[in-house]
């Protein structure tokens, strides 16, 4: 509470009171205390030229209640047995008008000589006794910056009641400093924690122009940055009286806030540089936000008292949690009832003759003319316990380093303050029955609560609305927001990313992205995920997932329709082999079986039922086994198929194109025997090329990851398509040289054409296995086993058709031609030359 000293003149009634001569009281070991009692004027700052001490014209309120509690803490502690038995505290208590300057005057004097006003110049200070013990306070960060320093050279122990820097803890640069209120770093991670909690990662940042403004603002841009939240603006306040230069770089801040959609302003600002900004906001009408404040500004008057401030939005802060002093009004009142009291102001000349006020001046000029009134708003403020919790502190030392115990202290010639600095590391002390500690650092844990400002005119009232203590705990029905319907603001720069999809981040801000799909066979793995993780081999995934699941293995399975039509065709094929080779064997004798080979057409026959029974070797789980039997299983068979096709045409050529006198002796090597052997030597050959490329290339089962969305494919894979190629080198071999030793022989009249049953038996051939080499490079490899086992069946079924089947016709529904002069030959004078004739003509006609 700030008012003039005319004011307070005013207020007072009656004669002066004496409460300035309370501030000062001696002792076994003195305190010094040093407090913000009053405030000087800026001007008077800015305009000094000689090293004089400025003038504190302004009172401040809570500066004299924190002064009040360290006396009643003192006394406390001398009117009890339980700390120092028998021994007396007493206490110096001085003004700092938040100033510096004004704070070294009664610095220097604490660490004067005991018993003198003079600092001695010796090269070991180890003996050497100032005048106070420990020092109580500053308030304010910026002053315990230079007095932290000063004391610490000296190693005497000082407390502060609201120093929250964490520049302070550093226990090189400050050795002998401790404090009662926790350091910024805790409110900062509240504050963090706080922006978490309600989804705010889009914000602003705004710190005082000082020493403890930037700090604070650097530790929050750290920790909210490790958070994930981003920090739209940022900027320093500068504090009263700075130039326009300073000033239009925090208004061009406020207005690209007010400007963009960030509804949360984070202020870590001392009071007068709050005053300063919300000064101009409100005189700019600015947009309404929700400010996270900082301790120094959450409860100033300064602030609070604005006109206009209630336009400015939600505000929200936090307090550290002391315990409360009920008494403390009590004792105010009776203080000011005793400084108004002529006798004991009387008393009060007479113990203290030797007060130095032509050195330092009244140390409270203004304490003289105030009332009740004009300090009871400040009676509960949260910095009141630190201060009382600060004496209780140093008085633990003490009572520490003498070894005091319930029947006294013992007697001790004197107590030297670094000897007591040593007792109060990581010393564990109580206030009111708080257990409280200082850590290694000199911090206290204190948890803190949430305030929110509730308006009641003219000034708001501090509501908790949630606690932090390590962890924040939030009551959100007791906070009432700005926005319409009381909705809860939102500050972010792009939606939430839905499940299933990752940030694409837009410009330099993480918290502004696109939210992409995770494509098949990657998922999201954490909300805050930048990019999509690919699954393990594996593992599948369908887009937008966020978890991988495990690949099914398969293969061509029996089940599958696919298989079940070509288990069909081959039932088919196998029936119509059956049926023939019981033709052929029935009527092997006959002239039509003769022709076609005799033991050689059912050797062929049954060779191409092995050929069939060899596609059963593809559908089902791959083995090692299958892989390697497939090729040679099938090929094999095909190839003596082939080799009697071959013998067939070799002799239908001979007999049509070469010379009459050949074709005796040709004829004796294409039968019996030789052709056996010819078949043998075929059948060898393409063992040989089997086992060559199960040698050099052998198949293996494996088991591919990637060719299907959601399974793994089993297979055997082939290593080398060229070694699969030359495997069918000698059955393309001997179908193009059955066709090109067949397709242009002429036929003879009234005679079996065997030349056209060849030539589309080995063109039935020829196409299936020329369609089967781009159909395989094509087909995807869950289906090549099922084009293998296809091209298999539609090949015998070729060849069956178009060579054995015509002449099964023959044997069953055309009896009459199966005569040798039709299939072995005959002279065209023959009796049954015109009917042969006209036979084949009719058969002709049905096969087309």
């Amino acid at each position: 509470l700030g008012l003039s000293l005319i004011a307070f003149l005013s207020l007072g009634t009656g004669a002066p009171l004496c409460l300035s001569r309370q501030l000062r009281m001696p002792g076994d070991y003195v305190l010094g205390g040093l407090f913000p009692l009053g405030e000087a004027e800026e001007a008077g700052l800015h305009g000094r030229t000689q090293p004089s001490s400025p003038v504190c014209t302004r009172f401040s309120s809570l500066g004299l209640l924190w002064a009040l509690a360290m006396k009643m803490a003192v006394e406390e502690i001398n009117n009890g047995s339980t700390l120092l038995p028998g021994l007396h505290l007493g206490y110096d208590l001085f003004d700092t008008c938040s100033e510096p300057v004004v704070a070294m005057k009664p610095s220097l004097m604490f660490l004067a000589k005991s018993g003198s006003r003079n600092i001695a110049a010796y090269c070991n200070y180890t003996h050497y006794q100032p005048r106070v013990l420990a020092v109580i306070g500053p308030h304010s960060s910026e002053l315990a910056l230079i007095t932290g320093k000063f004391f610490s050279f000296f190693l005497v122990p000082q407390v502060s009641y609201g120093a929250s820097m964490d520049r302070l803890s550093t226990r090189e640069t400050f050795p002998s400093f401790f404090r009662t209120v926790p350091s910024d770093r805790v409110q900062l991670t509240a504050t963090v924690e706080l922006l978490q909690k309600f989804g705010w990662n889009w914000v602003a940042a705004l710190g005082s122009d000082d020493e403890y403004g930037r700090q604070g603002l650097s530790i929050f841009s750290s920790l909210a940055n490790a958070q994930g939240i981003c920090i739209a603006h940022e900027g320093l306040v500068p504090l009263p009286h700075t130039s326009a230069l300073r000033l239009g770089k925090v208004q061009d801040v406020l207005h690209q806030v007010n400007q963009s959609n960030v509804q949360v302003v984070v202020l870590f600002a001392s009071a007068h540089a709050a005053q300063s900004l919300f000064t101009y906001s409100i005189h700019c009408k600015l947009s309404p936000k929700v400010w996270v404040a900082s301790e120094a500004w959450l409860t100033s008057d300064l602030v609070m008292a604005l006109p206009g401030m209630a336009q400015v939005g939600t505000v929200l802060g936090f307090l550290h949690r002391g315990r409360p002093l009920p008494e403390f009004s009590d004792y105010v009142k009776t203080r000011l009832d005793l400084a108004a009291d002529p006798a004991f102001c009387a008393s009060l000349n007479a113990e203290q003759p030797g007060l130095e006020d032509h050195v330092v001046g009244l140390r409270c000029p203004q304490c003289d003319h105030i009332t009740l009134q004009n300090v009871s708003a400040g009676l509960q403020h949260h910095q009141t316990f630190a201060t009382y919790a600060a004496v209780y502190s140093v008085a633990q030392a003490l009572h520490n380093t003498l070894q005091c115990n319930s029947s006294g202290c013992p007697v001790r010639e004197t107590v030297r303050p670094w000897q007591l600095l040593e007792n109060m590391y990581n010393m564990t002390f109580r206030a009111r029955g708080l257990p409280l500690q200082f850590d290694a650092n000199g911090n206290v844990n204190m948890e803190y609560d949430l305030k929110l400002w509730v308006w009641q005119h003219p000034t708001p009232q501090l509501l908790t609305v949630g606690t932090f203590n390590g962890r924040l705990q939030l009551q959100h029905r007791g906070i009432s927001w700005h926005t319409p319907y009381n909705k809860e603001p939102v500050s972010q720069c792009s939606r939430q990313c839905r499940e299933g999809q990752v940030r694409r981040v837009k410009g330099f801000h993480s918290c502004c992205y696109d939210c992409v799909d995770c494509k098949a066979g990657t998922y999201q793995h954490s909300a805050d995920d930048l990019t999509c993780t690919p699954c393990n081999q594996d593992q599948w995934s369908p887009e937008r997932s966020t978890r991988c699941f495990p690949r099914r293995p398969t293969f061509l399975a029996w089940r599958d329709p696919v298989v079940l039509l070509l288990l069909l065709l081959l039932g088919l094929v196998l029936g119509l082999l059956l049926g023939a080779l019981v033709l052929f064997v029935h009527h092997r004798d006959s002239p039509l079986v003769q022709a076609s080979g005799g033991p050689l057409a059912c050797f062929g026959l049954a060779c191409l039922g092995l050929v069939c029974l060899s596609s059963l070797l593809f559908p089902g789980r791959p083995s090692p086994a299958s892989c390697l039997a497939q090729q040679p299983l099938s090929h094999l068979p095909l190839t003596g198929c082939l080799s009697t096709l071959f013998l067939q045409a070799a002799e239908t050529f001979m007999e049509s194109e070469l010379p009459p006198s050949w074709v005796a002796w040709l004829r004796g090597r294409l039968r019996g025997p030789w052709a056996w052997l010819a078949v043998l030597l075929a059948v060898l050959l393409e063992a040989a090329l089997c086992t060559w490329y199960l040698t050099a290339f052998p198949p293996e089962v494996v088991t591919d990851w990637q060719v299907l969305p959601t399974e793994a494919l089993v297979h055997c894979r082939v290593h080398s398509w060229v070694g699969l190629g030359l495997v069918h080198a000698t059955n393309a071999t001997l179908a193009s040289l059955c066709f090109l030793g067949t397709f242009l022989v002429r036929s003879q009249p009234n005679r079996y054409s065997r030349a056209r049953g060849l030539t589309f038996a080995t063109l039935a051939y020829l196409i299936t296995w020329v369609s089967f080499v781009p159909l395989l490079a094509n087909v995807q490899v869950a289906y090549q086993p099922a084009v293998q086992m296809g091209a298999l069946l539609l090949c015998a079924l070729g060849i069956l058709a178009a060579f054995h089947l015509p002449k099964c016709y023959l044997l069953l529904w055309q009896s009459e031609l199966n005569t040798p002069e039709f299939f072995l030959g005959g002279g065209p004078g023959d009796a049954t030359g015109r009917d042969s004739s006209a036979g084949e003509e009719e058969t002709r006609g049905k096969r087309e």
